[in-house]
């Protein structure tokens, strides 16, 4: 990869480098056709082909049931935390939230507009450091469902397991969406942005249980209406096309990889190395609690926000970029989704030890 940097960002992430190479050459001739793959009508033989082998990949990886179905939506994650109890509370129903990162709390405030919501359980005065423990908390059974966001991008925070509740679960699986086994059937929504671990920004994947779609009333606008895009193949409205054929170019790259378990043994070996350089030095100190660390991004301090300045300058002038963590904690965090490569960590995690020796 000639020329790269290694980008720690939280996202737009990093992607896998075949991918970009094959984008590259479909941009401008898509399959010698004499047109650019932006250029494709949405209508057309070639893009419908596209989107059907987008969403057969993500239903193999995934293991989506016959009776859920795949969509493709605008709005970036952030449209489902209204779309969601806009189209499954009406009527003023109940669900219940789990606290415990910025975007589970922008999804409170936005259902909330929709129906009574139950905050069972928040890790705000701990600086959002953990998920809870299925002791922590219960749900009330006039629950339609129990949300949740699977991996805390600011936080560095990721539910181990998810929750075994006699409950619905709706997940924002945004940041580690094919980077673990999900048992799609515990969940009746399972909603992600693309732009971390799937393609590009500009597409939303969503997949529902069939049985839900029917679920808004009459109030719903129709492009907020799960059954509109169902009932279309999620071709209402003209979609994103170039992002919807990039996550089809990823998956085709996962199975290539081996599938799930293939890149949940790479991911954990990568997050291994960082986390066991930050263990093994008192010059490192994780922000997460150990049982409820990321495998998707590592956040961690150093003693003092001038040293953090001067550690993410150093690194970005090396190839290390991204390392800034979020301005609601500071601090750094790194990134490190399934394309990112290992050699990457290899080159932080030496860098890291160097930096303590010199100002530790």
């Amino acid at each position: 990869m000639p020329d790269r940097i290694y980008n720690f960002s939280p996202g737009p992430a990093t992607l896998p480098y075949p991918v970009l190479e094959e984008a590259a050459l479909d941009i401008v001739n898509y399959h010698d056709k004499g047109i650019g793959l932006i250029e494709l009508s949405h209508r057309s033989k070639e893009f419908m082909a596209i989107a059907d082998q987008a969403e057969q990949g993500i239903r193999e990886l995934l293991a989506v049931p016959d009776n859920y179905k795949v969509l493709f939506l605008q709005g970036g994650a952030s449209s489902q935390f209204f779309m969601i109890p806009m189209n499954l509370l009406t009527g003023g129903k109940k669900a219940t939230y789990l606290n415990t990162g910025t975007w589970s709390k922008k999804a409170i405030k936005e259902a909330k507009l929709f129906g009574e919501i139950e905050v069972a359980y928040s890790s705000e005065e701990q600086s959002f450091n953990r998920v809870p423990l299925e002791s922590e908390y219960s749900v009330d059974s006039a629950s339609e469902y129990l949300y949740l966001v699977s991996n805390n991008t600011i936080y560095g925070t990721q539910f181990p397991t998810f929750p075994d509740k006699e409950v619905m679960l709706v997940a924002d699986m945004s940041s580690d969406i094919f980077s673990r086994p999900v048992d799609v059937e515990k969940f009746g929504i399972i909603f992600a942005g693309a732009q971390k671990n799937i393609g590009p920004a500009g597409v939303t994947l969503v997949i529902i249980r069939e049985d839900l779609l029917a679920a808004a009333g009459e109030q719903v606008p129709t492009m907020l209406k799960y059954q509109t895009h169902a009932d279309k193949g999620s071709m209402f409205n003209t979609p994103p096309c170039f992002p919807i054929y990039c996550v089809g170019r990823v998956m085709h790259w996962l199975k290539e990889l081996g599938g799930i378990p293939a890149i949940e043994k790479i991911n954990q070996d990568k997050a291994g190395l960082l986390y066991q350089a930050i263990d093994s030095s008192d010059f490192y100190r994780g922000h997460a609690e150990e049982a409820s660390r990321s495998l998707m991004n590592v956040a961690f301090n150093l003693p003092t926000p001038e040293l953090e300045a001067q550690f993410i300058a150093e690194a970005a002038a090396l190839g290390l970029d991204g390392l800034k963590g979020h301005r609601s904690i500071g601090g750094c965090r790194a990134s490190i989704y399934n394309a990112f490569p290992k050699q990457g960590v290899e080159q932080l995690v030496d860098f890291m030890a160097d930096f303590a020796r010199k100002h530790g």
